[in-house]
């Protein structure tokens, strides 16, 4: 006899306590840094970073895992001010990009 086992799917109103920055910045040396240390002087967490470039190399993307946290508003306002960084978007925690990573990272 064979068990079959359903995963729950899990709530839309159930919150991460994640949510994922996708930034478009100039491509040259010391922007990474820059937006990294931004996160670290205030002991802010970057639990994923990716970052590739786009438009030739001109430009590149960077999506930062991080977490929920009160300050963040702040931390985008203040990333959205640096010369370097063209645009900032948020998405929630389910943003397809750290998803299928962590399957590459977990899978056997």
């Amino acid at each position: 006899m064979s068990t079959l086992v359903l995963e729950e799917p899990v709530s839309s109103c159930v919150s991460s306590p994640y949510t994922v920055l996708e930034l478009t910045v100039q491509n040259h040396p010391g922007v990474m840094s820059h937006i990294c240390g931004l996160f670290a002087r205030r002991a802010f967490n970057v639990d994923g970073i990716l970052c590739m470039p786009v438009n030739g190399g001109r430009t590149s993307r960077i999506w930062l895992r991080v977490r929920e946290d009160r300050r963040l508003e702040q931390l985008v306002r203040q990333m959205e001010k640096l010369a370097d960084v063209l645009d900032v978007r948020r998405h929630d925690a389910e943003h397809e990009v750290f998803l299928r990573l962590e399957r590459f990272f977990t899978s056997d």
